[in-house]
């Protein structure tokens, strides 16, 4: 039995948040698809930063110790400091924006080094959400983006909203949010420029208590999109991203292929060929909207 154990593959799943307040169950299903089952065929730790610098370095240091078979690394700030350490590990990373700017691969093809992953690119998303929040809220003139600065991909985002924003006669505020004391003023900030709608993007701190980022939003009578479907299943108007599903099915294949002898230096990173838009009726009805079903009919899940 113990010999049985010891030839168990180890994956180690490393969050720079809080991995049990997302979607994470999705990666695990994805990996017992693949014929890894925690303590049946396989040993899958669970480590979560939350949000918390030194708990993550701290966490880096115990998979250094422990060597896994392969880690997956979720959100740029826990590939980065897994990056920093140089462990020998290999490591699948998703949830990353642009992981070449940020210098963990030398390219999407040709990644180099002991990383690959999926990525996706948040500039280019910028701009679809605020094509989606004007295209369900008639009338939008002027917009807020409430942002953090820790978040990579959030800066870059912003550019793209302005962007698409100066194109179509639409005035944004910005409003930069680097904790979580500082949210309610944010919103306050954003309703005394009078704006009719809002591009919330998230960090770490501000996902794990998205249920206040709904009831701020909803108190300040404010429509908002938002990254990722947990937002809005906590009451955000709607969101838009890369489907969690394919990149944590896309991140558990990557793995499984880690741990049957590809380097991941031979492994392509890879993008997401699926994007969802969900939408939360019961905000609508909260906020007085009336979504058009033209929109409706375009949302992949439709909270009722």
């Amino acid at each position: 039995m113990a010999a049985a154990a010891q030839a168990r593959p180890r994956i180690s799943i490393l969050h720079s948040g809080f991995p049990k307040q997302t979607a994470i169950h999705l990666l695990l299903e994805a990996l017992g698809k693949l014929g890894y089952d925690d303590n049946r065929t396989a040993t899958i730790d669970l480590l979560g930063g939350e949000g918390d610098p030194s708990r993550l370095s701290a966490l880096v240091v115990r998979l250094g110790a422990q060597k896994p078979d392969v880690i997956i690394a979720i959100t740029s700030p826990a590939v980065l400091a897994l990056k920093a350490a140089a462990l020998a590990t290999p490591v699948v990373f998703a949830f990353v924006p642009d992981p070449v700017g940020q210098g963990i691969v030398e390219s999407l093809a040709h990644p180099g080094g002991n990383f690959t992953g999926v990525t996706y690119s948040e500039a280019g998303l910028g701009g679809k959400r605020l094509e989606l929040l004007i295209d369900a809220i008639a009338g939008t003139t002027n917009i807020a983006v409430i942002w953090s600065p820790s978040f990579p991909g959030n800066a870059d985002a912003l550019d793209s909203i302005r962007k698409a924003a100066s194109g179509r006669g639409i005035e944004v505020f910005s409003r930069e949010v680097k904790a979580l004391d500082d949210l309610e003023s944010a919103f306050d900030d954003a309703v005394r420029a009078k704006v009719q709608a809002a591009v919330f993007m998230t960090d770490n701190a501000m996902f794990g208590n998205r249920k206040q980022v709904a009831e701020l939003a909803l108190a300040h009578h404010l429509p908002t999109i938002h990254s990722f479907p947990p937002e809005v299943q906590d009451g955000g108007l709607m969101s838009y991203g890369p489907s969690n599903a394919e990149n944590y099915q896309r991140a558990a294949a990557l793995a499984d292929r880690v741990l049957k002898g590809t380097r991941p230096s031979e492994l392509p990173v890879e993008l997401p060929t699926k994007f969802e838009l969900v939408v939360n009726l019961k905000s609508a009805k909260a906020l007085g909207l009336a979504i058009p079903e033209s929109f409706l009919l375009r949302a992949d899940q439709v909270i009722e």
